[in-house]
């Protein structure tokens, strides 16, 4: 086991690796920007170094830096949580280079699954159903005659990163030829890479994805689906485990296919399957997140595997520290993001301070924050506050206690999707589980 973990991050995820670790017995270093000098994770972390400006270009994302500071700090490991470095290959390599373990998977498979068009192809090969689309960079001039080989409505899709930058969906011509530029620069200054390619639209699907962990000596196992279908500009809002309705061979086949994607390129870690459901019942590969998830809270909690610690031990040279016949769903978990965001006003980022933070409780509530009273939220980071979590025994104790949860949490100070969540979980359709991907332009209000 390592003896000290630099996590690479800030926020929730990183007061998240930071408690994996103390529990590991493994000393955890904080790095922070100088925005973030008085920052939840600095206060957590045994130690704390500070990596530059407040721009993350200039502090997060200054990959040299970061392993710089790993080794001033006597840390054996780097974890990157999610965002900034953690799909970054070169920086995976880098780590190698320096002789510190990159928890995660290789620089290798990063770049062979961050670039979505390379992903495609590997999961074709291996048998994976993708959403029908072009296999090729995109030329602005072969756009419309690809578009209708494929028939409208499309996505326009950005083959590096994710988060919803860099996609766009067009429904006839005239749309396509306005979204085709507005993609590429977003998607040029979202990830330094303009590289664009088509995607055919799927009416009103769900967005399901498979939590994986896999060793070191090629021992793989599936954790079971997330549901993250309510979203907002291609963004989870709200997630579940597991998903709505599926029946056994749909449960299983998702698996297997998301098994055959982390065999087909050797992946070892934590990672997550991304697929798109459709109103048959048929599914199809999205991409594959070589990191931990946002939402990996609701998968530990149906299944009692701590995905941060497993990804600590693989990285480690440990075994798959499961057994796969003793994974089974215990009950329902649903995550909802609560963000700095204002919903009436189409979740505009609302930066500012929390003046106070009064968490809930009570029997199967977890909040998972990276905030508390006093803390500024800056405008340089995304606005995400903090995750509640509510498990229950099913699905609609679940929705229960998620509202006495809600009815408990304050958050004061600043503008936060709390509204929205509170509006959400007592909406007969969300109660219902008669959601898809368009289930916020379709229902809120605020919208």
């Amino acid at each position: 086991m390592f003896s000290k973990v630099l996590i690479a991050n800030r926020g929730e995820i990183a007061v998240r690796v930071i408690r994996a670790c103390r529990e590991l017995g493994v000393a955890s270093v904080a790095i922070y920007s100088e925005a973030d000098r008085q920052a939840m994770h600095v206060r957590r972390a045994d130690e704390a170094f500070e990596c530059g400006p407040a721009p993350a270009l200039e502090s997060y994302l200054a990959a040299e830096r970061v392993v710089e500071l790993a080794g001033r700090a006597g840390a054996d490991a780097i974890h990157p949580g999610y965002g900034f470095l953690s799909e970054n290959g070169d920086f995976a390599d880098l780590c190698a280079q320096r002789g510190i373990a990159f928890i995660g998977p290789s620089g290798d498979v990063i770049r062979a699954m961050g670039d979505k068009l390379s992903a495609r192809a590997i999961l074709e090969q291996a048998g994976v159903a993708v959403v029908p689309g072009t296999r090729e960079p995109l030329v602005d001039a072969d756009a419309v005659a690809a578009a209708r080989t494929l028939g409208f409505p499309v996505m326009v899709k950005a083959s590096a990163g994710g988060g919803g930058r860099g996609l766009r969906l067009a429904a006839d011509e005239s749309a396509l030829l306005k979204a085709l530029p507005r993609a590429r620069s977003e998607a040029q200054r979202a990830f330094g890479d303009d590289t664009l390619y088509l995607e055919k639209a799927l009416e009103r699907p769900r967005h399901i994805e498979v939590q994986v962990l896999a060793d070191r000596a090629g021992r793989a196992v599936h954790l079971f689906e997330r549901e993250c279908s309510i979203q907002r500009r291609h963004q989870k809002l709200v997630e579940e485990a597991p998903a709505l309705g599926l029946d056994p061979a749909t449960r299983a086949a998702l698996g297997e296919a998301a098994l055959a994607a982390t065999r087909a390129i050797g992946y070892a870690g934590a990672g997550t399957c991304e697929f798109l459901l459709d109103a048959s019942g048929a599914f199809y590969f999205l991409e594959m997140n070589t990191r931990i998830q946002v939402e990996h809270p609701i998968t530990e909690e149906i299944t009692g595997v701590d995905l941060v610690q497993a990804m600590i031990r693989i990285a480690a040279g440990e075994p798959l520290p499961l057994d796969p016949a003793a994974l089974a769903i215990r009950g329902h978990a649903i995550e909802l993001r609560i963000y700095a965001e204002d919903p009436e006003k189409g979740f505009l980022p609302a930066p500012g301070q929390v003046a106070e933070l009064r968490p809930p409780g009570g029997p199967g509530i977890r909040l998972d924050a990276g905030v508390e009273a006093g803390d500024a939220v800056s405008i340089h980071y995304d606005p995400l506050l903090a995750k509640l979590i509510a498990w229950g025994a099913d699905r609609p104790e679940a929705i229960e206690r998620l509202e006495r949860a809600l009815a408990e949490l304050r958050i004061e100070g600043l503008r936060t999707t709390l509204p929205f969540h509170r509006w959400l979980v007592r909406h007969a359709a969300f109660r219902a589980g008669e959601i898809d991907t368009g289930f916020v332009d379709a229902h809120w209000p605020g919208r």
